[in-house]
């Protein structure tokens, strides 16, 4: 085996707080939600010093027209106007962005970048919203002041100097908004690259791939009157009361109609059991949960497919007896390929489906009855599905199953995948994509009178191979912390100070701040909460939600400094400093969003007469032709698939572990090193281990264990020290929380079907610590 870190510098994760007691760990027994998540945002408001603005933002967050989009997850308003749609982590997501305190130059004059370098990222994004254009000055190792028109003519200058324009690539985090969006990505492409890594590079890419594949469409089909109508849910690989905490409002209204709710996870999580909704005010007085489920069936790691498609055969085979157990009629009218995989289905034995999935038969019957007797289904998920190597066939296994009994193309039926950041899938509407298609790219050209390249560019992983090589020079991240977002820490901090220039847009320092290019610039921008003045007055920007309806989102707060610009105004900056003959209006179209929206209207499919349509209640929902049971596909029929069941049982020895968020964190955002739907108090350094597979190593509660990342190319990644938690989970699973996790997973693990990095299955071997 090759050791790692010979040519790497070790990273030791600090991420978290500092703990400020020894390491806790209590079962958790509560409803999700309720007054737990109650006194944590008081808590957190109190920490934050936002007892009057907090709440304020509060009553005009989701809110249609006058308030601002929630910058945390992507899951939709609510349609009946609700005036309390919020949740625990939205609030702290907004409160953390309008806390009180500021990173001024004063702050960058009196600490070092190796200074910062030693601090948590916790402690970095402790110190406040940043307020003015730094620039790095390696003679001193300082940050120091720039004017914005220094830093427009930096960028500009390392651009213009380029042998080719895809020596720089160009990285967006799920908040930028869509008319940024289409202006950075229109900068990019008239700069001659499709270079446009983003975090579905990371995250939901397999769902995109797979549903184009299935359906002709990258994304789900089903809005929320759907998930109202529905008689079962599927919930697959999704934490909810972390992640899309709004979900538990639609678990909790489906339970009362009736409806089956069956989650599929390795952990039961607070959300699959029950749930008290904190704007049922009744429901809180009462202290009265309501069950979130009817089934919980923990799947081993990577046994998703091999679980759905057990779900699959039983039904195949209940047809035989019942055949309305299939819908022949659809299945003939609107499908291609059903007759290999029902070989499929039936070549694969129960055995290996048991086997592979670790569910025992009877219990995958009793799914298979559910979804049998449910005249109307929606399966969704999310990463725990799709950060495999079999990422893409899982997904299709879920659009298989779907089209096994026609939920497709009416109300309550259809694939739902939940999407992580509020915008990114508006992102990838508006054009970050580094392999767009033709079709896209004509439209571009003729209406924005560009040449866009038409060979694909960098996605995520990519770019950082590519770093590494020296093949790119200059790196611009629109938001998020790409630095601590990425696998392989090591090699990808080593990438990014290979850079001649970084640049990071963002609104708080973090750690691809410390992490920085030869030369590098911290670009202070407007958050989604403040408001947004140009020449023709305030504006707003549009965002989509994972289910596709895109609104307006107005900003309410004023900003925290005067020398913060909007991203749109950035983009253009960069743009205009790296284009000086530009024939595009890049200082026009900041004078007023409603001019982009109307070039958006011209190139983007579905936003035709978006000026309008994005002002009408709700705003509106781009088509969906597979809805329409339209499928742009080869054949114009949906696709079956037919993908084998992989082998994912651990070699022997080894552990499949994978890694998730904790309940009190946002992506790279932690809060507290608390999480309590987990009972963790005081902890983050940690792996969750079956209690078998503990005793099996001499391994007790708390002991300190090394852990070893086996990558796919021989050479291994080590974490040393952290503590193991017994934990209700699979047999040969572990699972423990990124960033701190990242370290484990090489750049060469990325999905062959997807090339996302694989971070919820890395292969690895758990010591206790000598």
């Amino acid at each position: 085996m090759n050791a790692f870190n010979t040519e790497q510098e070790q990273v030791e994760p600090r991420v978290g707080p500092i703990p400020k007691g020894p390491p806790e760990y209590h079962p958790y027994h509560h409803p999700a939600a309720g007054w737990g998540a109650a006194k944590a945002v008081t808590k957190f408001l109190v920490r934050e010093r936002e007892l009057v603005d907090g709440p304020q933002a509060i009553m005009r967050m989701n809110h249609e027209r006058t308030g601002f989009d929630c910058p945390g997850c992507a899951w939709p308003d609510d349609i009946k106007g609700l005036k309390l749609d919020i949740c625990e982590n939205g609030i702290k997501h907004v409160s953390w962005e309008m806390t009180p305190k500021r990173v001024t130059r004063e702050f960058f004059a009196k600490h070092t970048v190796s200074e910062l370098s030693e601090w948590t990222d916790f402690a970095l994004e402790d110190e406040g919203r940043l307020t003015e254009p730094m620039v790095y000055d390696a003679e001193t190792d300082h940050y120091v002041p720039i004017s914005w028109k220094g830093a427009f003519e930096l960028v500009g200058r390392h651009l213009r100097n380029l042998e080719n324009p895809n020596q720089a690539t160009y990285y967006t985090s799920g908040r930028l908004g869509n008319e940024a969006t289409f202006l950075y990505q229109l900068m990019a492409r008239e700069l001659g690259t499709n270079n446009l890594p983003d975090c579905s590079n990371m995250c939901h890419e397999a769902s995109g791939r797979a549903l184009t594949a299935s359906l002709g469409t990258g994304k789900g089909t089903v809005d929320l009157v759907d998930w109202e109508a529905t008689d079962a849910l599927f919930i697959i690989g999704v934490n909810v009361a972390s992640n899309a905490p709004r979900m538990l409002t639609s678990l909790v209204e489906a339970y009362h109609r009736g409806a089956q709710i069956v989650h599929i996870n390795p952990l039961v999580e607070a959300a699959a059991t029950r749930a008290i909704i904190p704007h049922d005010f009744m429901d809180m007085a009462l202290f009265k949960s309501t069950p979130t489920s009817t089934l919980n069936l923990q799947v081993r790691i990577g046994g998703d497919l091999a679980l759905l498609r057990g779900i699959g055969k039983a039904v195949l085979e209940m047809s035989k007896s019942d055949p309305k157990a299939v819908d022949s009629e659809f299945i003939e009218r609107h499908t291609s390929g059903f007759d290999e995989y029902k070989n499929m289905c039936e070549s694969s034995s129960w055995e290996e489906i048991e086997r592979q999935s670790g569910i025992p038969r009877a219990d995958i019957l009793k799914a298979a009855r559910i979804y049998r007797d449910a005249d109307r289904s929606i399966i969704s998920w999310c990463l725990g599905v799709t950060q495999h190597e079999h990422g893409v066939s899982s997904v299709r296994e879920i659009v298989n199953l779907l089209l096994l009994r026609g939920n497709l193309g009416r109300e309550g039926a259809g694939p739902s995948p939940v999407r992580g950041h509020s915008n990114v899938q508006g992102n990838r509407t508006c054009g970050i994509d580094h392999r767009p298609e033709p079709e896209f790219l004509d439209r571009l050209d003729e209406v924005c009178k560009i040449h866009a390249p038409r060979e694909h560019g960098l996605d995520t992983v990519g770019t950082l191979q590519a770093l590494n090589r020296g093949d790119v020079k200059v790196f611009v991240g629109m938001g998020g912390n790409f630095a601590l977002a990425v696998p392989d820490t090591p090699h990808s901090y080593a990438a990014l100070r290979n850079a001649e220039l970084t640049v990071q847009v963002s609104t708080k320092l973090n750690r691809s701040h410390i992490v920085h290019g030869k030369d590098a610039l911290i670009l202070p921008c407007l958050a989604r909460t403040e408001r947004d003045m140009q020449k023709a007055g305030l504006q707003s920007t549009s965002v989509e939600d994972s289910m596709s309806m895109v609104h307006l989102s107005i900003g309410m707060k004023r900003p925290a400094s005067p020398h913060l610009l909007s991203e749109p105004a950035i983009i253009a900056g960069m743009a205009r400093a790296a284009l000086p003959e530009s024939d595009t209006p890049w200082e026009w179209y900041i004078e007023d969003y409603d001019r982009i929206r109307d070039t958006m209207s011209r190139v983007l499919d579905g936003f035709e007469d978006f000026n309008r349509r994005v002002r009408l209640p709700l705003g509106f929902r781009i088509k969906q032709p597979a809805r329409e049971l339209i499928f742009l596909t080869p054949t114009g029929k949906a696709e079956f698939s037919a993908a084998p069941v992989p082998d994912v049982v651990p070699a022997p020895g080894q552990l499949a572990l994978g890694t998730m968020r904790s309940h009190d964190q946002w992506n790279t955002s932690i809060y507290t090193d608390t999480d309590r739907y987990r009972g963790i108090k005081n902890l983050r350094t940690l792996v969750f281990m079956n209690a078998d597979d503990m005793r099996e190593r001499g391994i007790e509660e708390f002991d300190p264990v090394d852990i070893t990342g086996h990558a796919r190319d021989g050479s291994t990644r080590q974490l040393n020290g952290f503590l193991a938690i017994p934990y209700n989970i699979p047999r040969g699973n572990a699972l423990g929380y990124m960033p701190e996790m990242n370290v484990l997973c090489a750049l060469c693990d990325y999905s062959t079907e997807s090339d996302q990095p694989i971070m919820k299955h890395v292969k690895a071997t758990i010591t206790r610590a000598l």
